[in-house]
């Protein structure tokens, strides 16, 4: 088994930035030659996060309304208090959806449905330059 590690760089919009980066981990493993294993992917940052979804814009809108009603931004979060910033729900958002996804790849392609793709999300109430690591384990 071989581990190589890869770093994908996204600029993202402020609250709800989306990128679709499928295409770029799928030519991470192409490069790595690998042709079975897991990749690791992860977002480097405590107000960003890692999914799956279908890449869409119906959803790109359903997302950020569904996290709305979970972690309203007008919210009084503890963390406002703390560090005397505005990005407290953008830290709760991250924590639920987490930053890390691990997506099989087997015959060298990603192990994904039709309409399934990795996406990092910016939470944070400003745009922001996010790195992905992407770590891949396989032979």
């Amino acid at each position: 088994m071989r581990v190589e590690s890869y770093e994908v760089e996204v600029e993202l919009e402020a609250e709800q930035g989306f990128a679709d980066i499928t295409g770029k981990v799928q030519e991470l493993i192409a490069k790595s030659g690998m042709r079975q294993g897991i990749a690791v992917v992860f977002n480097v940052g405590s107000t960003g996060a890692v999914t799956t979804m279908e890449f869409e814009p119906g959803l790109k809108k359903d997302i950020p309304r569904a996290l709305e009603r979970v972690a309203p931004r007008s919210e009084s979060y503890q963390h406002h208090l703390t560090w005397g910033d505005d990005n407290g729900a953008a830290h709760v958002r991250a924590a639920l959806l987490g930053p890390s996804l691990a997506v099989p790849f087997s015959s060298g392609k990603l192990v994904l449905g039709t309409w399934q793709q990795i996406v990092v999300i910016n939470f944070d109430t400003r745009r922001r330059h996010r790195r992905v690591v992407v770590q891949l384990l396989g032979e």
